[in-house]
């Protein structure tokens, strides 16, 4: 279904044309002085000069033109030049029934040749908690995942787990020193190795920082974790046994918490799955002359005559033939490329890291892994910051856990559910229902809070503001939802048929209708827009400024007093539509709304 704007745009420009200038001059724009109108032209003021006139001689003929049009209720020229447009309540009413008609899309057509496009988003360490710093990847990267699946595309997120170098001979190291009895230590050993860990996912994960710590004070210690990590990355048994656990442990501790942020991946990959590529890869790399050794190391200049400032070559091997996170990068490349042949691949990382990633897509191009026409995207994000400015950390001065924030704003939201409760007491909300309520609200909190702000700009995370009903919150989009659900299920029980959700929505009647039903209307354009720019935040101001129009019409309205059936079916199915487009919109943002709250 054609966007709104889309087939305005095609009745201006045809009267542009028709008049005899170029059609080029006849787009319209969203007005930005709604008081005046609610689309704008301002064509004329940019053709006057081609075709040598006055513009408001131009906008004065296209105004005449479309004055006919019964899609339009005006159309006024207005000096020097622009073109005023107001949409004819009729016609809106029209778009909208064919909206309401295409259930579950609501006019917004998928993709006509779909791209598989793999995501890599979330990056968390084996052997380490998930804390606030893993948060912003894992919903930037869920959200532009599911806004791409909405538009038809093959996605496929990859977690890209930390699971390869020192860290494993560390935790290799500090368990042997514990328990030197365990079989993985034993060379000789030749017999299957125990399917059960030998260690929970707590023991795991006080094991490695202690082992850090340790490696800091004691140079022998170091040096055995240095050696364990060689010998495991050189296929010893006993070593690849205990990676396997350390893996299996770690990854269901993972799986957990990122189901409470409502986040999945298609793909458990980590750096090891990378590593059977390197040898190949650098071997090409070599062959192709684009690797060369510079100061022992090996190298691949990715330096190009556009470039403002300096770009260090990438660096593939160290001087002493080990390889860097780069290396695992682009070998992680080489096997998604053979396994998935993606036509995009976006990396949803700190924004710090983008000249990394830029000397990365680039090694990638010239050596060949990728294909010319593949996309590579990097998607930085800003800093998750506390009230201070500073980036969030717990009141000790600690980084904080994922799950313990969870915890807090789930906390925080059942108080207030609560205290509604005893403010309505007709609600009967049990304790369990509250529970469930609030961890479905704190999860709107958390992810609209973050996703509200561009992804690229530093934000405030600031849990009272974050879990009001009042304002630019995901709790005040949900009590929004839920009010719809309330005043269908009141007009349920006045015997009323819901079949009137697909009744026929009839011209608005007031502003505040209208100008809800010209928010509904724009739904898929906002939706290609989002996708096209990897800009969840979009949607957020999209259904903030449905929210408030519905708000408005609902406090304008006497919807459930209406005497007139046909009218009052028609409110309905106006409300039926918002509250569809709103749920679509907060799915694809990561969450959902309750039934009360």
């Amino acid at each position: 279904m054609n966007k709104l704007i889309d087939i305005i745009t095609d009745e201006v420009t045809k009267a542009f044309v028709a008049a005899g200038y170029d059609a080029k001059y006849g787009k319209v724009t969203l007005s930005n002085r709604p008081d005046l109108c609610e689309y704008q032209c301002n064509g004329a003021m940019a053709a006057a000069k081609e075709y040598k006139c006055a513009p408001f001689m131009i906008s004065d003929k296209i105004a005449e033109a479309l004055s006919g049009n019964p899609m339009f209720a005006m159309a006024e020229s207005v000096k020097p030049g622009f073109l005023n447009i107001r949409i004819s309540n009729e016609y809106l009413a029209e778009y909208l029934n064919s909206m309401q008609e295409d259930e579950g899309r609501y006019g917004c057509e998928k993709a006509a040749e779909p791209k598989t496009i793999m995501i890599d988003y979330g990056g968390p360490n084996v052997a380490k908690p998930l804390h606030v710093g893993h948060l912003r990847s894992a919903i930037i990267g869920e959200s532009v995942k599911r806004i791409g699946k909405f538009m038809g595309h093959h996605m496929i997120g990859d977690v890209h787990l930390g699971d390869w170098g020192l860290q494993m001979g560390l935790i290799i190291t500090e368990l042997k020193l514990r328990r030197p009895e365990l079989v993985y230590f034993d060379e000789n050993f030749e017999g299957e190795y125990p399917k059960e860990a030998p260690f929970t996912i707590a023991e795991l994960e006080e094991i490695y920082p202690t082992a850090s710590g340790r490696s800091k004070e004691d140079a022998a210690y170091k040096e055995a974790a240095m050696q364990a990590t060689y010998e495991l990355q050189h296929g010893r048994r006993g070593y690849q046994a205990l990676l396997k656990h350390i893996l299996d442990v770690s990854v269901s501790d993972l799986k957990k918490n990122y189901e409470n942020l409502n986040v999945s991946f298609e793909l458990w990959k980590g750096e090891s799955d990378a590593q059977p590529y390197i040898p190949d890869m650098v071997q090409k790399m070599k062959d192709d002359g684009y690797a060369y050794i510079s100061d022992g190391a090996l190298v691949v200049d990715v330096k190009e005559e556009t470039d403002t400032k300096e770009i260090p070559p990438c660096m593939i091997l160290k001087s002493d033939g080990a390889s860097l996170y780069n290396t695992t990068d682009l070998a992680t490349m080489v096997w998604r490329m053979k396994d998935y042949h993606p036509d995009e691949l976006i990396y949803v990382v700190d924004k710090r890291q983008e000249l990394y990633f830029t000397q990365v897509f680039r090694c990638a191009r010239k050596t060949g892994i990728v294909k010319p026409e593949t996309r590579l995207k990097f998607l930085g994000f800003g800093t998750m910051n506390g009230k201070d400015g500073k980036p969030f950390k717990t009141r000790e001065g600690g980084v904080m856990r994922l799950e313990y924030l969870v915890s807090a704003i789930n906390e925080e939201m059942l108080k207030k559910i609560t205290e509604n409760q005893k403010s309505k007491e007709d609600l009967d909300i049990d304790q369990e229902e509250a529970v469930r309520t609030a961890k479905t609200v704190a999860l709107s909190a958390i992810k609209y809070g973050d996703l509200s702000n561009q992804a690229s700009k530093d934000y405030i995370f600031d849990i009272d503001r974050f879990t009001s009903f009042e304002g630019n919150t995901g709790p005040y989009i949900l009590y929004t939802i839920v009010r719809i659900k309330s005043i269908l299920s009141k007009y349920e029980a006045m015997g009323k048929d819901a079949s009137a959700c697909s009744s026929v929505i009839k011209a608005a009647d007031s502003e505040n209708e209208k100008n809800l039903m010209l928010v509904l209307s724009r739904f898929n354009a906002v939706m290609e827009n989002a996708f096209e720019e990897t800009a969840p935040h979009k949607i957020c101001a999209y259904i903030y400024e449905l929210a408030n129009a519905f708000n408005g019409f609902y406090h304008g309205t006497k919807i459930l007093s209406e005497e007139n059936e046909e009218i009052q079916k028609s409110y309905i199915a106006v409300l039926c539509l918002t509250k569809s487009i709103l749920e679509t919109c907060i799915d694809v943002l990561g969450f959902s709304a309750p039934d009360r709250m």
